[in-house]
């Protein structure tokens, strides 16, 4: 012990056991998809900070610390960005240094945390996670990929709960867990606190089975999705995919969707593919949701589009995307970091946003809600569309270019929190894999396309209604957490200004003489 203790005062090698420690969480996260581990992943991580001798350690475990987690959820990104991955985990990394001040400020053990301590713990240290989140799910930085409560997509209370609070309350409830579990290794007086965190944790999932509303399901749909593979050129992959929509004849489907750039040109300029969509509608009898990924005739600049094709044609609904995805799709702040498309396979043109989320009426009466690509990893965007009429969430994605990593599996994982949070199926499109359908529980329906298939599959979609408690109420978790934080910021500056009150005066100096010695009595 003396030897490891030795070794923690080195700046280096602590930094090194933050990052690894950090990264420990990755595994509850698809592809390992080892839900449980995410109870524990981040204690170790909380051990160390906790040990820091100064603050300023602590804050620097807590930078380490963030940039392994970064890393490790973001390393598929490396043969695309290379370099630059580790940039932009070093900066987001920076965003955990707070919250490692916060560990030391509650946990550390000197003096030993007392019960009044470690129940502070339990709700800001949660609190400050969150706020983490919340900071990262702008877009700009990246978005919300790897929230922590995104682990918990295959447990079914755990998808309960995300109906009441979305992936917020799952987040803060297992940062909570690890605070309890961390309290339990390492401060054996304070054990009452953290055994009650648990048991609130537990009451709290037992609650939300049982009483939060379940969607009322009527009726389903057939949804088939069109899965080419890896298919270089767009021509080569539009032909694909039309051999394998005409399998779908007769298959008496309601919706067909295709993935992410199914369609590499506009359909204003390429009238003869619009007339080929427009004949697959007629043969299979449903309408096709494709997703044009090409340079706009009626406006300047490239758009990613999702379209709706009938029997007529182009039914006029179209959604552009809204949220672009840093470096693969633009370039933030190009005038200073476009030397990115040197070092990696950043865009090389910016992509234009879309205004506004769109619900569009498929055939058969049946209102869908677009989404593409990591669109799916934003709960306010599934959360909005419920709200206004979506009877099913429809995601049109592209994992091509991570083929050999784990983020098609992790992709297709964010489905079922959505379905869950809204009470809506989810359906997952993608290119290359993995496509994916959840219930309005969040289950799966059927299996997945994986990334070797080249295929349809049709689902039946169970239909539901009703709202859940996350699309009325929102991300009231967040609010919540905001809220302590901003007391502990309140109380912490009252006792600041209370300490510098009641400190002592300074003393002062004697007086001096005029040569500069100090003055004596009787002179």
């Amino acid at each position: 012990m003396k030897t490891f203790g030795h070794r923690l005062t080195s700046p280096w090698r602590r930094s090194a056991l933050a990052a690894v420690a950090g990264a420990l969480p990755v595994l509850a996260f698809p592809a390992p998809a080892l839900w449980w581990w995410a109870c524990f992943a981040l204690v170790p991580w909380i051990l160390l900070a906790r040990s820091a001798p100064t603050a300023r350690r602590a804050a620097y475990d807590g930078w380490s610390g963030g940039f392994g987690f970064m890393l490790a959820m973001h390393h598929w990104l490396l043969p695309s960005l290379h370099v630059f991955t580790l940039v932009i985990a070093a900066l987001l990394g920076a965003l955990w240094a707070p919250w490692a001040w916060l560990v030391r400020r509650f946990l550390s053990a000197d003096p030993v945390p007392g019960r009044g301590r470690v129940f502070a713990a339990l709700l800001v240290l949660p609190s400050g996670w969150l706020a983490i989140e919340l900071v990262r799910s702008w877009q700009g930085l990246g978005g919300p990929w790897g929230m922590l409560g995104a682990s918990q997509w295959q447990v079914e209370p755990a998808l309960r709960l995300a109906s009441v609070g979305g992936v917020w309350l799952l987040s803060f409830l297992v940062v909570a867990v690890n605070v309890s579990a961390a309290v339990l290794v390492s401060v054996p007086a304070s054990r009452a606190p953290a055994v009650a965190g648990l048991v609130a944790t537990a009451a709290t999932a037992s609650a939300a089975w049982m009483w939060a509303p379940r969607p009322d399901t009527g009726g389903q749909a057939r949804i088939a999705v069109v899965q080419p593979g890896v298919i270089d050129g767009p021509d080569r992959r539009f032909d694909r995919e039309e051999q394998l929509t005409r399998r779908l004849a007769g298959q008496q489907v309601d919706l067909i969707v295709w993935g992410e750039s199914s369609v590499g040109y506009d359909l204003d300029d390429r009238p003869d593919l619009a007339r080929r969509l427009t004949e697959l509608s007629r043969v299979t009898g449903a309408d096709i949701l494709v997703n044009v990924d090409a340079r706009r005739s009626d406006r300047p600049g490239i758009y990613k589009s999702s379209l709706l094709i009938g029997a007529e044609g182009p039914t006029g609904d179209r959604y552009d995307k809204m949220r672009l995805v840093p470096f693969g799709e633009y370039i933030p702040a190009r005038s200073l970091l476009g030397w990115a498309t040197s070092v990696g396979k950043a865009a090389g043109e910016d992509r234009r946003r879309g205004a506004e989320q769109v619900v569009m009426n498929a055939g058969h009466g049946l209102r869908i809600g677009p989404m593409v690509c990591f669109e799916t990893a934003f709960p306010d965007m599934s959360r909005h569309l419920a709200g206004d009429g979506a009877d099913v969430l429809v995601a049109q994605s592209s994992t091509s270019s991570f083929q050999q990593s784990w983020a098609p599996a992790q992709h297709a994982s964010l489905g079922a929190l959505r379905a869950a949070e809204t009470g809506r199926p989810f359906v997952h499109s993608t290119l290359t894999g993995v496509s994916a359908v959840y219930d309005a529980s969040g289950r799966r329906v059927g299996s997945w396309l994986g990334t070797d298939a080249s295929a349809t599959a049709v689902y039946e979609v169970p239909l539901a209604d009703g709202v859940t408690p996350y699309v009325r109420y929102g991300d009231w978790p967040v609010h919540g957490a905001l809220l302590v934080l901003l007391v502990l910021a309140l109380t912490e500056g009252a006792r600041t200004v209370r300490l510098r009150r009641t400190a002592p005066a300074p003393l002062v100096p004697p007086a001096r003489t005029a040569h500069e010695s100090p003055a004596r009595p009787g002179r």
